[in-house]
């Protein structure tokens, strides 16, 4: 009985052999193959991500943006070769693939409202309505520098130095107001006189504050246009071309003058006012 079990083992060993050994050169030519795929697949994935990032370099692309597709461009180059690695081993890769497909799935129904503002994003790094530094004014009202683009997010600083995180998606999806684009500001107030006034020795005395300004520019040319006859006075706007960096100074030093100047020519700017009248029976 012990010979017999012994037999067996002993063809079942030798069966083992006889497969390895015919096997053998089948295994080690896939090993050899895929290890060969997978050099050369990193060698080809290193290039590529080097000839993409000079592209994108040359298109002088946001570098948030530059970082975030060649993160993508990275994991989907490695996840290829690692299928083509693992089906020159004779693994079946249906399976992989279902399951990136099944997890894909999952996580965008898990991430619907996250998704639309990596989409603002993309949008916003691709078509550039608005860049670090520029001074901007969202649709919800909601103002300030650009201080941070990320995928997700747009990070403002208010002139009164807060911080205000806007989801992409609200932006790219409303108007937006891009004050610094152009490289220069117009300012445009009001300054009312009193009806009495003589309006055109007012304009002239604006308009020679306005010439006497440092920060004013000549071209496009400066105005001082009479724009409503008010409930206590006549408004007189004043409109003003500068470059970025001058826009408040040269804001506050017009005010300062303007009123100085109306002032010192006796021309009254009132303040709301009504009459009142009183009838006795």
């Amino acid at each position: 009985m012990d010979d017999l079990k012994l037999n067996n083992i002993q063809q079942h060993w030798d069966a083992f052999i006889t497969s390895a050994i015919a096997w053998a050169p089948k295994i080690i030519t896939a090993v050899i193959s895929a290890l060969l795929i997978y050099v050369i697949g990193s060698w080809l994935i290193r290039m590529i991500k080097r000839l993409v990032e000079k592209g994108f370099k040359k298109r002088n692309m946001e570098p948030s943006l530059q970082l975030f597709l060649l993160n993508i461009i990275n994991w989907g180059l490695n996840i290829l070769l690692f299928i083509v690695v693992v089906t020159q081993l004779g693994v079946q890769t249906s399976a992989f693939v279902a399951m990136i497909g099944a997890a894909g799935l999952a996580v965008g129904l898990a991430l619907q409202g996250s998704l639309t503002n990596f989409a603002g994003g993309i949008l916003i790094l691709l078509l550039k309505p608005f860049k670090i530094g520029d001074f901007i004014s969202a649709s919800s009202g909601v103002s300030g520098t650009v201080n941070a683009i990320d995928v997700f997010h747009t990070r403002l600083i208010t002139p009164q130095n807060q911080l205000i995180v806007i989801p992409n998606g609200e932006i790219s999806n409303k108007s937006i107001t891009n004050y610094t684009q152009l490289g220069t500001r117009r300012t445009w107030f009001d300054i009312g006189v009193s009806y009495n006034a003589d309006l055109k020795q007012a304009k002239e005395i604006l308009m020679e504050v306005i010439t006497k300004n440092q920060y004013a520019l000549k071209d496009p040319a400066p105005q001082v246009v009479v724009t409503e006859l008010g409930d206590s006075a006549v408004n007189l706007s004043i409109r003003v071309t500068t470059s970025n960096e001058n826009y408040w100074a040269m804001n506050e030093e017009l005010i300062i003058t303007c009123k100085a100047a109306l002032d010192n020519a006796g021309i009254e700017i009132p303040f709301p006012q009504r009459d009142v009248h009183i009838y006795n029976k």
